[in-house]
């Protein structure tokens, strides 16, 4: 193994706060690449179904009192 302990690992001869912050800003943006998408998604879809069911209903092409 490289380091001789855990505490070795993480402090890499005065270094490992850059490389592990590095590391949580990476995962951090990847996790934001990989689940953003899916949650626009969902709110599309349910606002589209929202659309949908308010069309369906007729109360979009109900006119208002004359």
């Amino acid at each position: 193994m490289y380091f001789d302990s855990v505490q070795a690992a993480l402090s890499m001869d005065g270094h490992g706060s850059f490389v592990w912050v590095a590391y949580f800003v990476t995962l951090l943006i990847i996790s934001a690449v990989l689940l953003l998408p899916g949650l626009r998604r969902r709110r599309l879809l349910r606002q589209v179904a929202t659309e949908l069911a308010r069309q369906e209903s007729g109360y979009a092409t109900r006119e208002g009192p004359r």
